[in-house]
């Protein structure tokens, strides 16, 4: 045979092998997109590595075609044969991997046994790369542990202990679907079972799968656990080593939770504990409520046992004692009283650590720590204990103090009044809104995270201000810039905007139509973008501006309205007439406009020759500082001198006088609403969009349904009248009861900015403070606590009304007693002493009548706490007089917290500076 002639049958062989291949990967094909996973499984048994590889671009197409119908019939009989198929047909490690755990491929998979068979045949260092890699993936992943497991048996690789694979492992043995025995049969069968079980305490939100699985019974989790340890199964000390150290670390309740049931069904023993001491007193120290208390009663029992040296519990109860949880603290003091009891020589040890307690917070706990000390004092043996006990008795209330002179030898309260000095936040400082961003890619960025996450109004108002100024620059070069963003959005695609006639893209336009009022500040943008784009209709912003007074809706619409109009506004000339910039963009982070910067806008205006706005220059007057006199004055001939309308229009508001607040009523039942008269400065001379702000409030006009839930937009609410806060807080008030009064979330979020206003916090403000302090949630609570100490900064609360306010919504039941004792102890507890005493002066009486004379309505329940607070900010302030109806709840007989504290308040009250 000639060369040309081998050359030539080889070509012939190789295309004959090639159209062999090109068949076979069609038929493997056409078997995996009709689903026929048996066939599937024959032709790849016969198929070489090469041939797989030959038949994966084929499987490729499969994939795209099945992603773009993924919920088709076609797609569920697909799936499964294309998973098994794409896997076995990759020779990688990383795109097996990639294609197994594939988000597409999760709903329908090929089954865990289909996938070993596939891919048994294998190098054993190729399959432990794979299983190495898909135990990496996070559970979300949803990797199949049988498939995981499968290739560790036939790899002989160590068995992985990632959250995935532990997880699965979890799921495999204590899911209801096993039947093979018990929980503890099914653990003892499994060949990795130590490596396993130690992964479950050393990787992070385990414990919380486990505590789904765990149960209880004989056949739970952690009873299997400790039954194998006792049958030597497990290490035992590896095991208790395992738990504590667990604890140690720490992590969410419910997690440790479960790894605390398995140390106490380990159940060590006694010398099991004592060599652990040093451990024990650190979780009682810093653990979570749960394992600080077992940890505390391991010791108890050690200390009772005389396994704990008295120096050894005296450390753990110097720790324990300023716990915020009154039980360990009562607890320990116990524990304390019987060890002394028992043992006289340890008071020299004992006794220092116990009278730590005299600087708690709680004055019970004082009183506690007190008694314990006197009774045992005639124990010390030594001078320097002495001394030691009567120099930490200086921390008790005066009441006690005054006790422990003559018990302890302490030394009397110095004979100088102490001068009180207030502590308060500084006032916060103004937040100038930067100038609009310069360059289009810039506005695209800020208004891309703004749509996000959303933003604060210096945020908003520039990245509106600088979408104006840029459309009015150069519309084609903002669209390009604003491209990649419009992309994201759910309007963009094409087919969304066809309508009853073709090509006319009316449907966002139509949208908006119907929700004229825009939620919040996405909403705005969105609305914005789509204009940019010739998505909505030019006709349909100038017709909302128009009708921005129709309609009543409810309290909130006024706000809602005004705020969708300005927007709207923009919309419309955008489309029709750009402006140069917005006249209304705010100076400062409150929304407040000074009155320079303005008429140095108009100026700008006029010069330019642009139109103004009917409503944008509404919103500057209405944000305009009004309140500098020469200054205003000054501002208000510049504008006069302009000699244009908006500039004549200027001048008159910056030198008419200044309406005082609108007439005020409140409405009472369970809640305690402001409703307010029409403000007529308000209602004239501002266009139809803003004439709403100066309407009536009425707690019952209007409808009672609403929908403006986004918590976001009340900051923009509030930059609409920024030296009105009143007229926005009482459009506010029913939101803010729902926090005290129907348990909900969120709504004293705005209590701060509300705070930071400009003008004069009057009714509706105290008002919104006080149902924030007895708000259900702590976060709620304390951001009424920020409110009350930046209003008490910047001289705008009034502590008398604010107490007043809180009496009449406690006896309402509007606020229960214990949330207030929360919110203003952490107000005191930042040295705003005085003005939570001012407050609490005001707001005790009226209950305490109502408990003398036996009418009380409310829940008495916190009030001890209340009067605790009151009593101890009368203390550190020196406060002295006489609180009405207080001695006749002083002199009830008993020792509830209501009447120690009230006692305690009395004589705070009544004490003489020169008290011994």
């Amino acid at each position: 045979m000639t060369a040309t002639t081998a050359t030539a049958t080889a070509a012939t062989a190789a295309t004959a092998a090639t159209a062999a291949t090109a068949a076979t990967a069609s038929v493997l094909v056409g078997a995996v997109r009709a689903g026929r996973t048996s066939d599937v499984v024959s032709l790849l048994d016969g198929m070489t590595d090469a041939e797989r590889r030959a038949c994966f671009p084929g499987l490729k197409e499969v994939r795209g075609e099945l992603r773009s119908a993924r919920w088709s019939a076609e797609s569920r009989r697909a799936h499964p044969a294309l998973h098994a198929a794409g896997a076995a047909c990759q020779t990688g490690a990383a795109a097996v991997t990639n294609w197994l755990a594939a988000v597409d491929m999760r709903w329908s998979q090929a089954s865990p046994a289909l996938l070993l068979h596939v891919l048994g045949d294998r190098d054993p260092g190729w399959l432990a790369d794979v299983v190495r890699r898909l135990a990496q993936r996070p559970p979300a992943s949803n990797v199949s542990y049988e498939l995981m497991a499968g290739l560790v048996r036939l790899s002989g690789c160590p068995v992985p202990t990632t959250e995935a694979y532990v997880q699965g492992w979890l799921n495999h043995i204590g899911g209801t679907w096993q039947r093979g025995g018990t929980v503890r049969d099914r653990l003892r069968r499994d060949p990795h079972l130590p490596e396993l079980v130690a992964a479950v305490f050393r990787v992070d939100g385990i414990g919380v799968r486990l505590g789904r699985l765990a149960g209880d019974g004989p056949d739970s989790w952690t009873r299997a656990l400790a039954q194998l340890t006792a049958e030597g199964v497990l290490d035992r000390k590896t095991m208790i080593d395992a738990c504590v150290a667990r604890l140690l670390r720490g992590g969410a309740p419910a997690e440790l939770r479960v790894f605390l049931r398995v140390l106490r069904d380990l159940a060590p023993t006694r010398e099991e504990e004592r060599q652990r001491t040093a451990d024990w007193t650190a979780l009682a120290s810093d653990a979570g409520p749960a394992v600080a208390s077992h940890a505390q009663s391991v010791l108890a029992a050690l200390a009772l046992d005389r396994a704990l040296p008295p120096r050894q519990l005296a450390e753990a109860t110097e720790a324990v004692l300023f716990r915020p949880e009154k039980k360990l603290v009562r607890a320990q003091l116990v524990l304390l009283g019987k060890v002394l009891a028992r043992d006289a020589t340890t008071a020299d040890d004992l006794l220092p650590a116990a009278a730590q307690a005299f600087g708690h917070e709680d004055s019970d706990v004082q009183e506690r720590a007190l008694k314990l000390v006197e009774r045992h004092a005639g124990k010390v043996t030594t001078a320097a204990v002495r001394d030691e006990l009567a120099d930490l008795a200086a921390h008790l209330i005066p009441a006690l103090r005054a006790r422990a002179v003559r018990s302890l030898g302490a030394l009397p309260a110095t004979a100088e009044p102490s001068v009180h000095e207030e502590v308060l936040p500084p006032p916060p400082e103004p937040v100038r809104v930067a100038p609009a961003p310069e360059s289009a890619d810039e506005l695209a960025e800020e208004i891309s995270a703004l749509l996000a996450s959303g933003g604060d109004v210096a945020t908003f108002e520039r990245a509106l201000d600088g979408l104006v100024r840029h459309a009015h620059r150069s519309r084609d070069t903002l669209l390009a810039a604003l491209e990649p963003v419009i992309a994201r959005r759910w309007w963009a695609a094409e087919d969304l905007f066809h309508g009853r006639h073709q090509g006319d893209h009316v449907g966002y336009g139509d949208y908006f139509d119907g929700h004229r009022e825009l939620r919040d500040g996405a909403s705005a943008f969105d609305l914005l973008l789509a204009t940019l784009r010739g998505r909505v209709r030019t006709t349909g912003p100038s017709r909302i501006v128009d009708d921005g007074a129709a309609g009543h809706g409810c309290v909130h619409s006024a706000l809602a309205r005004s705020f969708s109009a300005r927007v709207w506004e923009v919309a419309h000339r955008l489309r029709t007439d750009p402006q140069p910039f917005l006249l209304a963009t705010p100076t400062w982070g409150t929304g407040l406009l000074d009155a320079d910067e303005l008429v140095d806008r108009l100026d700008a205006y006029r010069r330019l020759g642009a139109r103004v706005s009917a409503v944008d220059f509404g919103q500057a007057l209405l944000r305009v500082r009004r309140g500098e006199g020469a200054s205003a004055v000054a501002a208000a001939r510049r504008a006069s001198a302009l000699g244009t309308r908006e500039g004549e229009r200027l001048g008159r508001w910056l030198t008419s006088e200044e309406t005082g607040p609108p007439v005020s009523r409140r409405t009472t039942n369970t809640r305690v609403l402001v409703e307010l008269d029409e403000v007529p400065a308000l209602r004239d001379g501002l266009p139809d969009g803003l004439r709403q702000l100066g309407s009536p409030v009425s707690v019952y006009r209007g409808h009672w349904y609403c929908d403006h839930w986004n918590g976001g937009m009340r900051q923009h609410w509030l930059a609409l009248l920024p030296e009105r806060p009143e007229l926005v807080a009482a459009r506010l008030l029913r939101d803010l009861s729902t926090v005290a009064v129907d348990d909900e979330r969120g709504a004293a979020a705005v209590l701060p900015y509300l705070a930071e206003a400009d003008g004069e916090a009057g009714e509706a403000v105290h008002l919104c403070v006080a149902y924030g302090l007895g708000a259900r949630h702590a976060e709620d609570r304390l951001a009424a606590v920020d409110a009350l100490l930046v209003l008490a900064a910047r001289g705008g609360l009034d502590t008398d009304r604010l107490g007043a306010d809180l009496g009449q919504l406690v006896r309402r039941g509007a606020v229960k007693p214990v949330r207030l004792a929360d919110a203003v102890r952490t107000a005191a507890a930042t040295g705003a002493n005085a003005t939570i005493w001012g407050v609490l002066r005001q707001a005790l009486p009226v209950l305490l009548a109502d408990l003398a004379t036996g009418t009380a309505a409310f829940s008495t329940r916190g009030l001890g706490e209340l009067l605790a607070v009151a009593a101890e900010c009368a203390e550190r302030t020196g406060a002295r007089g006489e609180l009405p109806h207080l001695s006749g709840v002083a002199d009830r007989r008993g020792s509830s917290r209501l009447v120690t504290q009230a006692g305690r308040l009395r004589t705070a009250l009544n004490q003489e500076v020169a008290a011994a």
